[in-house]
């Protein structure tokens, strides 16, 4: 950082470069995180200018259109488009002549070579934009990165800008659940800070005005956390490792229920009502899945091992090795109901139609990034399955994702000669289906409850063989 820029203005000055009352916010990759965050923000009253790479996206949006599937995030987006509040752009020089305030929002996926998350994007961005600033301003990140990466950035700010312009970065993780994301962004449960200098907080501190001014409206309070670079890179990874630490944990004890005779619902809902434990994410089912938490958690390992505390990061792998073993359960349990084996090459699936109702990793989104779901319909039909997937929302993705697989265009068709059912996205279409209804088209009335989102008695009292994970057997 160059030592200018911790200046404050003069008094009367505003800290806000371009004139504007506001600061003008870029929002540099508008995926699902650039893009969420670009339109909200434009709701709040700002003027936005959203950036990419992707010139199909760019028109998409620019177009009222939603290149992904993010439940309230269309309407949000045609409105601030047509107010003039939100605008799109493949050019740098346009976010660079009219940002005060450029937030980062790149992917950061894993590298070839290693679960070590891939900067390059981050680089390109940053190497892209910086030789075309002209006036003092603020670079935040909100991509998910390793600890570190902020003075890096900074770094790379002063070796590629021009010296007689002041850019100083700061850091300002994201907290976005899929499904939840626009709220999220407009009522998020926490805020955390990172600056450098006195002039940096306040103009980022601006920039997130418009979530304090609603949450006061709103009547709520939304905890602000000042802290360094190093803190605000590490608490996004650090809390998505701590919810796959939860879910792995509660799988591990569904294991334990089926061997003993346990309910492991029953032992989540007595465990949760502890407030130390709580009930969000203490639910068996098939495992985590998505573009967040397994990347996260990789790479949150990969960074203690590079700065020399792997040992003390161990434990992610074994969450890691219970998460992937789901799957695998779930497989040999579709054998078992079917009456199949469990050889030493694995189960025997061949001449088993199966329906798999879900693609997606979550419900509410399109999402089959590192899906659960998914994963285990490619690897039943491995075995020999004839798999059929039907998903609300996320056929289009999955076929892209598994063409070999089949698809049915509505949840009757899929399960039509079905000789076993898996629930393994919890849709609400899937919570409430019929099950006797259902019963009149599959081949053999046998269902496996990956997600235990299910009455098990509703479908037994309806001549189902039901088997739920974690949960005693017919």
């Amino acid at each position: 950082m160059r030592a200018s820029s911790t200046s404050l203005p003069n008094e009367g000055e505003s800290i806000v470069a371009s004139g504007s009352p506001r600061p003008r916010l870029t929002f540099i990759g508008v995926g699902p995180l650039g893009g969420t965050y670009a339109a909200c923000y434009a709701e709040l009253g700002y003027e936005v200018l959203g950036y990419d790479v992707d010139s199909g996206r760019i028109e998409k949006f620019s177009a009222g259109e939603m290149p992904f599937y993010e439940r309230g995030l269309d309407d949000l987006v045609r409105k601030n488009v047509d107010n003039g509040r939100l605008r799109f752009t493949t050019d740098p020089q346009e976010v660079a002549d009219f940002g005060d305030v450029h937030f980062l929002c790149v992917g950061t996926p894993p590298r070839k070579d290693s679960d070590s998350a891939d900067l390059a994007y981050i680089e390109s961005a940053v190497t892209t934009l910086a030789p075309l600033l002209t006036r003092r301003c603020l670079l935040v990140g909100k991509s998910t990165v390793p600890v570190g990466t902020a003075a890096w950035v900074q770094q790379l700010i002063d070796k590629h800008s021009s010296p007689d312009v002041e850019v100083e970065v700061a850091w300002s993780p994201e907290f976005l659940q899929e499904a939840n994301a626009v709220d999220d962004v407009l009522r998020p449960n926490r805020i955390v800070l990172a600056a450098q200098s006195e002039w940096a907080d306040e103009l980022l501190q601006a920039a997130h005005k418009g979530v304090f001014e609603l949450a006061a409206m709103e009547d709520r309070e939304v905890p602000l956390v000042k802290t360094d670079f190093a803190t605000a890179e590490l608490v996004k990874v650090a809390s998505n490792a701590f919810l796959s630490t939860k879910i792995s944990f509660i799988n591990a004890m569904a294991e334990l229920c089926e061997a003993s005779g346990g309910d492991v619902n029953a032992l989540a809902r007595a465990m949760g009502y502890d407030s130390r434990i709580g009930h969000r994410f203490l639910r068996a089912g098939i495992g985590f899945g998505g573009g967040c938490l397994p990347k996260d958690l990789r790479a949150l390992a990969a960074r203690g091992k590079e700065l020399g505390v792997g040992e003390s990061m161990r434990f992610l792998a074994e969450v890691e090795d219970i998460n992937l073993n789901r799957r695998t359960k779930v497989v040999r349990l579709a054998a078992e109901l079917c009456g199949r084996e469990n050889g030493p090459n694995g189960p025997e699936l061949s001449g088993l139609n199966i329906t798999v109702l879900g693609a997606t990793f979550k419900p509410d989104t399109d999402d089959v990034r590192d899906s659960p779901a998914l994963d285990i319909a490619r690897r039943m039909s491995n075995e020999g399955a004839t798999v059929t997937v039907y998903d609300p929302m996320g056929m289009d993705n999955a076929r892209m994702f598994r063409p070999e697989l089949r698809y049915g265009h509505t949840l009757t068709e899929a399960v039509e000669g079905a000789d076993l059912v898996c629930v393994l996205t919890e849709w609400e279409e899937f919570r409430h289906v019929d099950p006797e209804a259902l019963s009149d088209l599959v081949a053999k009335p046998r269902i496996l409850d990956g997600r235990n989102a299910l009455d098990p008695q509703l479908w037994r009292n309806a001549g189902w063989t039901y088997r739920g994970l974690g949960r005693a057997a017919d």
